[in-house]
């Protein structure tokens, strides 16, 4: 689904992403993993199309996206949950999820299946986004995300900040939304049993590096000790 090959970028002349290459298989669910500072929110970037990469390919379904903006990479079926929700506060439940829409050539209304995940969304749609909980609030974010029907959900540490049995709620979906319907994820997550549950593989950055990856089974106690405790 997505493949990412020696990719470079830089921050005001510092390297912050040395030969990053990994894959994320289709229909698998891949978390990205490493310490604080590491890189990993900047690559998410990159594959969007927030940030431009220096050099390497970023490829996506067999096609070459490195030069297209973000609006035509979500055109394609990327979508991006950020670090920290970024809902609009002042807009209702029903406005938030709208602007998923905002990419789209033609308009089709929020999907069916995107209340059957989020019915706590569909009970609150007058509500403003900035109003909600914090668990919600992340709710409403991946509800924005997932009303373009992407091939591919980008997430970056949806667990940030919400009480443990909300995150669990969160797990619950990541893995209904991978198993269930076959949606590829990647998943940038620091909470370690998390990811184990819902991730069928996993990438380390070091550093800006790509120091380990494979299946979730392969994550050894060694590896965290190495790479991943602080």
């Amino acid at each position: 689904m997505l493949t990412i090959r020696n990719v470079n970028q830089y921050y005001s002349g510092s390297h912050i992403l040395r030969d990053v290459s990994f894959d994320v298989p289709t229909g698998q669910c891949t978390a990205l993993l490493g310490r604080n500072g590491v890189g990993k929110t900047t690559l998410l970037k990159c594959i969007i199309g927030l940030l431009p990469i220096r050099s390497g390919t970023i490829q996506f379904d067999g096609r070459s996206i490195a030069g297209l903006p973000p609006y035509a990479r979500a055109r394609l079926g990327l979508a991006y949950v950020p670090q920290g929700r970024d809902i609009f506060p002042r807009l209702t439940v029903a406005e938030n999820l709208e602007m998923g829409l905002a990419t789209q050539k033609r308009r089709t209304g929020v999907p069916a299946f995107v209340f059957e995940m989020f019915p706590v969304l569909k009970a609150m749609l007058s509500r403003r986004g900035g109003d909600l909980s914090g668990g919600q609030q992340q709710q409403l974010a991946i509800g924005r995300a997932l009303v373009l029907e992407p091939k591919l959900l980008i997430l970056d540490e949806p667990t940030e900040g919400i009480q443990p049995n909300i995150v669990h709620e969160i797990g619950d979906l990541v893995l209904r939304l991978n198993q269930e319907t076959g949606l590829t994820v990647l998943l940038v997550e620091q909470k370690l049993p998390f990811a184990r549950r819902v991730a069928s593989e996993f990438c380390i950055l070091d550093k800006g590096r790509r120091v380990a990856g494979g299946p979730i089974a392969d994550l050894t106690d060694q590896f965290v000790r190495t790479h991943l405790s602080v």
